[in-house]
């Protein structure tokens, strides 16, 4: 029985977000976490939230491949360090995705952002569809990828999906040692939160807002109220009490698992959307990528089974090839595909009209 004390307090904390989240605009339902087992087991999650099929597939990309952002001849140029295997969106985009070091990215929507527009800017530019590439091609480390950030070599494009909806997002990576990072746009500036602190990660409404909303729900205690609803703020209360509270285990079975849990608690049931919110509609895929072991997770929401690929059995050097798991109108796929990639072209990102 929930004393008058505990009730007060849990009523207050509920108005009080309440009122704060009345204020947030619509945001995507997407949803990140990093799970800290024992023994060096760490594992990120996430999920992905779309009114349609994004046609996606996995990929495998080598060492050694030349990339220009997307943008031609105005493109940020690299040569890629590491192999990655990623999941794509539309064909046209790196949404998520792990690479040879454990090094985990994941793109989520953020209404918010603003890139920088200023018209004497002469830096090279990226497409934020291959924002998530970059930063799996050229670094094995979250502090790594910071530094490289800091140094804001190139500039932020934005980029209109197939189905007309504006890509505004943010950029969570995570590594083997358990270090996280949020970049974010902001007001044309790029802010970064550093730190193993930072495991959870939603949308709307930016993160230093997220991060006292959830302030909030962490008075109150999991055990006695979290919100329950769709809302971004809503999921990181139970993301992140829930990554947490679930068994802290060196068991790579046992922990995979618990962040498949959370992750379920914190998806949208199929069918669900919402009139003029594209970006507020069912979960239709998640991952979990066990950055210890180096495998990779991947669960289509229509399909009865999981699928992962050993990134310790893939042949990632320079010239190997790219590969491709045509996952897209394929459901009943299930189980270690690591073996079944097949030699293919490598996507274009997409690229402003």
């Amino acid at each position: 029985m929930i004393n008058k004390v505990l009730r007060r307090s849990a009523l207050i904390a509920l108005l009080g977000a309440s009122c704060a989240m009345s204020q947030i605009p619509p945001a995507s339902a997407c949803s990140r976490a990093v799970y800290f087992g024992q023994a060096g087991q760490t594992v990120t999650g996430r999920s992905m939230d779309w009114l349609e099929d994004m046609q996606t597939n996995l990929w495998i990309f080598p060492r050694g491949m030349t990339r220009d952002g997307g943008m031609g001849d105005q493109g940020f140029r690299w040569t890629s360090q590491y192999g990655s295997v990623i999941a794509s969106v539309y064909e046209a985009g790196t949404a998520d995705g792990m690479n040879e070091q454990g090094l985990v990215a994941n793109l989520l929507f953020l209404v918010e952002s603003e890139y920088p527009s200023d018209p004497g800017d002469t830096r090279p530019q990226i497409s934020i569809a291959a924002w998530t590439q970059y930063v799996l091609d050229n670094f094995a480390t979250v502090e790594e990828a910071v530094a490289g950030m800091r140094q804001e070599a190139f500039r932020p494009v934005v980029v209109v999906a197939p189905n007309g909806v504006e890509g505004r997002i943010h950029l969570s990576i995570s590594d083997a040692s358990g270090d996280s990072a949020i970049f974010e746009y902001i007001g044309g500036k790029l802010v970064i939160h550093h730190g193993r602190q930072y495991q959870v990660m939603t949308n709307s409404p930016t993160y230093d807002h997220q991060l006292a909303l959830n302030a909030y729900w962490q008075q109150i205690g999991g055990t006695v109220m979290l919100p329950g609803t769709n809302r971004a703020a809503d999921r990181f209360a139970r993301a992140s009490f829930y990554i947490n509270a679930t068994q802290q285990s060196a068991d790579p079975r046992e922990a995979v698992a618990a962040v498949f849990s959370v992750m379920r608690n914190v998806s949208v049931p199929r069918g669900i959307s919402t009139a003029g919110q594209p970006n507020l509609s069912s979960t239709i895929w998640r991952t979990v990528a066990d950055q210890k072991n180096k495998v990779y997770f991947f669960e289509d929401t229509l399909s009865p089974s999981l699928v992962w690929v050993r990134l310790d059995q893939i042949d990632f050097k320079a010239g190997s090839g790219v590969r491709k798991l045509a996952l897209h109108d394929n459901p009943g796929l299930g189980g270690d595909q690591t073996a079944h990639f097949k030699k293919a072209e490598a996507f274009q990102f997409l690229a402003p009209h």
